[in-house]
């Protein structure tokens, strides 16, 4: 079973503001050539951008098979973990091995390595914090320009898959569920603590369909959830 094979545009159903829309809305003017990145704090708190994360690699492979001639190759897209492993995505197709990248937990060494992948895309963990709440972290001036030069997009999703506030929708399938479980279960330990998983995952389940939530951030509000 693989995702290039077994998922295609049909297989996710994608709502912005309650009106249905494409992974453009969601990623304006997604390419092949994005890079996506995505940032975890907690163990399998990646479940919760799972659907986002499929819904770009099935753009990606939609975009190979546009070509008409055979293809492998696995999209230079990242999982960013903050201070220690937490969690396996190779079944989400972030793929090799060194895509998923353990991290310091400090804001500048993960932009850092943000930058240094080129993340054109960057999803954070959204912790429900507003306001005054949200702390400009510190950041090297140049490290914060290269960041603000490249960065396209940004979005927050929630470890249970719900975030706060969400104007964007994501509804997968059976199929896409396969390969979250599957993730799950080559986690190991990370599952003991995962707060996405079990019962949390069912309860994303709507008209028989798993759906997650995210929300649209700036980039400013982005690289205050790194720290």
């Amino acid at each position: 079973m693989h995702t290039s094979e077994e998922l295609s545009a049909a297989s996710f159903a994608i709502t912005v503001d309650g009106r249905a829309a494409g992974l453009d809305a969601v990623l304006p003017r997604f390419t092949e050539r994005d890079r996506v990145g995505v940032v975890v704090r907690r163990p399998l708190g990646g479940t919760g951008a799972s659907l986002l994360i499929l819904a770009a690699v099935t753009g990606f492979y939609d975009a190979q098979r546009r070509r008409g001639e055979p293809f492998f190759i696995y999209p230079d897209y990242f999982v960013f973990h903050a201070g220690r492993p937490l969690g396996d995505h190779r079944k989400l197709d972030i793929w090799p091995s060194h895509k998923e990248v353990v991290v310091e937990d400090a804001p500048e060494a993960l932009l850092r390595a943000i930058n240094d992948r080129a993340i054109t895309r960057l999803v954070v963990e959204d912790d429900g914090a507003t306001g005054d709440e949200e702390a400009a972290p510190e950041l090297a001036r140049e490290t914060r320009a290269s960041a603000q030069q490249r960065i396209a997009t940004c979005l927050a999703y929630a470890p249970d898959g719900r975030a706060p506030g969400a104007g964007i929708a994501i509804a997968g399938n059976e199929v896409t569920e396969r390969f979250v479980a599957a993730m799950v279960e080559q986690s190991g330990d990370a599952r003991a603590e995962a707060p996405g998983s079990g019962p949390a995952r069912r309860a994303l389940i709507r008209d028989g369909r798993p759906v997650e939530t995210y929300r649209s951030v700036s980039l400013d509000e982005a690289l205050a959830r790194l720290g």
